[in-house]
């Protein structure tokens, strides 16, 4: 029986070593959160301590600090869009440079009432309010522009403190704007002519099917009524073309003179039939790089305009040569396009380039011209890093010139060497 007191089961003999392990385990988890929370305080109270004693003016006054922009200036001085900050008393307390550069500043203050008006009602009325304020010629010698104002004001508790006004410069998207306006409504005005000729050549042919000599001059105009309607669709798509996502396709090196030939074939029969002389000088060694067809195609704009306005028995010249581009300082290719006929008046060439404009209308709509060749050649250019200039006397012809950046400058040639080719010889 003592013995059987004595023995201990064995479930409690193991139990009591667990019991206490869990007690030390716990314990030391304990310990350790308290380590570490004690190790984050010490470390935010450090930095905080830091900081402060970072944020304390320099005590020894022979050492200067150079000031280090903050980001927020930064920003503001890299923004392409104005930003002034004018406080209650509309003083200008912030500008970037952006807004600088606009000029509308006097000062310290705003310029331009209408800026002034706009700050004004977004502080009395505390909220944002929006304009567009056209500013006009006369500011230090800048040119007119258009702004799109946004006025936002700065609360300080109950009143607000300041008003930033934000200013976006909408001047070269008012212009393309009235561009596209103004390109509607010409092309709709260009179609129009010549559906509305066709539809009354059509209703007189059909009034007049009992004579076949008006029935026949009917046809022959409705012909040339279809064949301006159909050049100024292609026009249209040229020029669509030219100012597409891929202004230059198929770009590679193309010799002037292959251009000049191809101009010269296309415009053989308008040549002959006006009695025209077309006649080509050129140096065979030049080369520009670029889209052949377009090169073509604005060369014989040039020359097709230059027979259209030149009275019978005179001479087209189209010459190609090296030289220096006045404007761009480096070499480039010279195609001139000369003729002897009416000129342009001088207040007329800065403007022989729009679309759909024409020197003289009468004699553009008798030609079939629509107005869009000059335009076409002007994109060209553009489009092949190049220029295109005229010039013009009244009673003495003009010359319409590309430039075009030469490739591998070749050797210059003399006039005298360069083969002279003539197209078509007309009445003397």
């Amino acid at each position: 029986m003592n013995t059987g007191r004595q023995a201990c089961p064995p479930w409690k003999a193991h139990g009591e070593p667990d019991a206490a392990a869990r007690t030390i385990a716990g314990v030391a988890v304990i310990v350790v959160c308290a380590i570490l929370v004690a190790l984050g305080l010490g470390l935010a109270i450090g930095c905080r301590i830091t900081g402060r004693r970072a944020t304390r003016p320099a005590e020894s006054p022979t050492v200067s600090a150079r000031p280090t922009p903050t980001l927020p200036s930064q920003v503001l001085e890299m923004l392409r869009h104005g930003v002034v900050v004018v406080d209650r008393d509309e003083r200008v307390v912030l500008v970037n440079p952006a807004a600088r550069a606009m000029g509308i500043l006097a000062t310290d203050r705003l310029a331009f009432d209408e800026l002034s008006r706009l700050a004004r009602a977004s502080t009395d009325g505390n909220v944002t309010v929006h304009g567009a304020v056209d500013l006009p010629m006369g500011r230090l010698g800048r040119e007119p522009i258009a702004l799109s104002v946004t006025a936002v004001p700065l609360p300080e508790g109950m009143r607000v403190a300041a008003v930033v006004l934000l200013l976006d410069d909408v001047t070269e998207v008012r212009r393309l704007e009235a561009v596209r306006r103004d390109f509607v409504a010409n092309v709709s005005h260009e179609l129009k002519t010549p559906v509305g000729a066709l539809t009354l050549l059509a209703e007189a042919v059909q009034d007049a099917s009992d004579d076949p000599d008006a029935v026949q001059r009917f046809a022959g105009r409705m012909q040339h009524e279809s064949a301006r309607l159909g050049r100024l669709v292609r026009e249209l798509i040229e020029l669509s073309r030219l100012q597409g996502a891929e202004p230059l396709p198929g770009a590679a090196e193309v010799t002037v003179g292959t251009l000049l030939d191809e101009a010269q074939d296309r415009t053989r029969l308008a040549a002959e039939t006006a009695g025209i002389s077309v006649v080509a000088r050129y140096a065979e060694d030049l080369v520009v790089r670029g889209n052949e067809s377009q090169l073509t195609m604005a060369i014989t704009n040039l020359v097709d305009n230059a027979i259209a306005y030149s009275p019978r028995g005179t001479r087209v010249a189209v010459s190609a040569r090296s030289a220096e581009d006045p404007e761009r300082q480096h070499p480039c290719v010279e195609i001139s396009v000369s003729d002897q006929g009416l000129g342009i008046a001088e207040s007329e060439l800065t403007r022989v380039f729009e679309r759909f404009y024409r020197v003289d209308p009468a004699r553009s709509r008798a030609t079939g011209g629509t107005g869009l060749g000059l335009a076409i050649v002007k994109h060209v250019a553009t489009n092949h890093g190049g220029t295109v200039s005229v010039w013009s006397v009244e009673g003495a012809g003009s010359t319409f010139t590309i430039r075009l950046p030469l490739v591998n400058r070749p050797a210059r040639s003399s006039d005298q060497n360069a083969p002279a080719k003539t197209l078509a010889k007309g009445a003397a």
